[in-house]
């Protein structure tokens, strides 16, 4: 290591230097807890975006069983997406992936599908049941410790939702319906 005239490394002013950039970024953002909200809320514009003003299928003008649908695979996808930041940002919300800032935004979004759904009751609490099934630590769960595709838990989600809803996700038979582990009496 070279030695600065000063008697420290060059190792020893790269430490100094990270620790402040480190610093200064926490700052900004208050701490940890809100650096991790922030990156979360840049990374949730698009899906926002798209939910408030875009296209099928996220969009307002799509129907609500397919809404549904497909706002809960947007959770997964973000989820499985960024399983990095997803398990910090509900840790930092005691936890509990209630008290972090997107959960009642999703909630929001998915309980107001829900009550448009004719004959369907019961949407706030639905809401919170079927966003369960989304926990960053189920996703960490089926993704890394059970080593499943990226398919299998969306493909799997969707089923559940459409089995909640009344019927069958798009694209799934009555053979997969009636064969899901997990669902029904046993």
């Amino acid at each position: 290591m070279r030695t600065h005239a000063a008697g420290g490394t060059a190792g020893d002013a790269c430490d100094g230097v990270g620790g402040a950039v480190f610093g200064a970024l926490f700052r900004g953002f208050g701490d940890r807890t809100g650096l991790i909200h922030a990156l979360c809320e840049i990374r949730l514009a698009p899906v926002r975006q798209a939910v408030a003003e875009g296209p099928r299928p996220l969009g307002p003008a799509t129907p609500p069983r397919e809404r549904t649908l497909a706002l809960l695979d947007a959770l997964r996808c973000f989820k499985l997406d960024h399983r990095h930041l997803s398990p910090a940002l509900e840790e930092a919300a005691s936890d509990s992936p209630y008290g972090a800032g997107h959960y009642d935004w999703w909630h929001a979004s998915l309980s107001g599908e829900l009550e448009q759904l004719p004959g369907f009751t019961g949407s706030d609490f639905a809401a919170h049941a079927l966003l369960s099934a989304d926990r960053a630590d189920l996703v960490d769960h089926l993704t890394d410790r059970r080593e499943l595709s990226r398919a299998h838990p969306r493909t799997q989600l969707a089923g559940f939702t459409g089995r909640v809803l009344g019927g069958r996700a798009p694209g799934e038979t009555a053979a997969e319906a009636g064969s899901s582990s997990g669902a029904g009496p046993h």
